[in-house]
């Protein structure tokens, strides 16, 4: 897991080197016959890939975008009506069967599908319209690291191309020597100091981040056995709030972006609470005890974030005497139906 997720930044230079023609193709059908629906195909760390994508097109682009529960295809066999859809689904494997089947359904429906995955040759990939690899390698870890940031990368290209953001495109290419840096920033005395003994934890993100927040509370739950949930800052001031008491710990991850003040003031108000608050901001930033490298992009910035969690989780999960490679009770494929 270590030495995958520090290969991220390699892995992110390869993807945006790559399938220049396909993105851009892809990206003019789009503009040419614009989809009126949108749905995302994924399961775990692939589907906070997936929300990623899809919460910048909704704030990018104003389109609505809906992540499909597969069962409504696999299990109650429903005939959705595929008339101007267009399916992204996000796999590493490209192997589990329901993520297939509801492609296949919707591409026989006439639906555009596009599928990121990382095996070309996989089901998934055979069954969609439009492939796009992830060019992450073998990935040998259980827990997924290189091959998600490659499905973040992925998606916001599409995004990019599709607005034909020159901008979000130019940061997409300097992301590589940006991955570097956020990979050694300095997280891990800080977490295994302040959660060797946790055994529950509120990971705190917002907007474009609340995806990768889902993506650390599972990694947490995966290799350090910790029952960590991921919260919107908005829900938490909700019915999750009740739960926050002395030295409840909670991950709050505010890069720079629209949601970032609001972050900062729930940070400061648990803080007031009592609670033990592992604070993720641009060094400098007040009460800030993790440190984050940013882009010049401020929609790329949760990819940095995560970049820079995955070596301190896995840390973390030593620390706490744990193999952070062979996770309980868990497989590389999850042959779901």
């Amino acid at each position: 897991m270590f030495e995958e997720a520090h290969e991220a930044p390699a892995v992110v230079e390869r993807l945006m080197s790559a399938d220049v023609r396909a993105y851009a193709d892809l990206a003019a059908d789009l503009r040419a016959h614009p989809p009126g629906s949108m749905l995302t195909v994924a399961r775990g760390s692939s589907d906070h890939a997936a929300q990623y994508m899809a919460y910048l097109m909704m704030a990018r682009l104003g389109r609505l975008v809906t992540s499909l529960p597969m069962s409504i295809i696999t299990l109650y066999q429903t005939r959705l009506r595929c008339e101007g859809l267009a399916a992204f689904a996000f796999s590493q494997s490209g192997r589990s069967p329901d993520l297939t089947a509801p492609i296949r359904a919707v591409r026989a429906g006439g639906a555009r599908t596009i599928a990121m995955v990382n095996d070309i040759d996989s089901p998934l990939a055979k069954a969609a319209q439009w492939v796009f690899a992830l060019h992450a390698g073998i990935e040998s870890s259980v827990a997924a690291t290189k091959s998600y940031i490659a499905q973040l990368v992925a998606g916001a290209r599409i995004v990019a191309a599709w607005q034909e953001d020159a901008a979000l495109l130019r940061a997409l290419q300097n992301l590589p020597e940006d991955l570097r840096v956020a990979a050694h920033q300095p997280w891990e005395p800080v977490f295994t100091a302040a959660l060797a003994d946790a055994d529950r934890l509120y990971v705190i993100g917002r907007g474009t981040g609340l995806a990768i927040a889902m993506e650390a509370a599972l990694k947490l739950k995966e290799v350090c056995g910790i029952q960590a949930e991921a919260f919107s800052g908005a829900e938490l001031r909700h019915g999750p709030m009740a739960l926050v008491q002395e030295n409840y710990p909670l991950l709050v991850l505010a890069p720079p972006g629209p949601a970032q003040a609001d972050l900062l003031n729930l940070a400061q108000d648990m803080r007031a609470k009592g609670a033990r608050v592992l604070l993720a901001a641009p060094e400098g930033t007040p009460g800030a005890l993790l440190p984050l490298h940013c882009s010049e992009a401020e929609d790329l910035n949760p990819v940095l974030v995560i970049q820079s969690f995955y070596p301190a989780v896995e840390a973390l999960a030593r620390a706490r005497g744990l193999d952070p490679d062979r996770p309980r009770n868990l497989a590389k494929v999850t042959q779901t139906h």
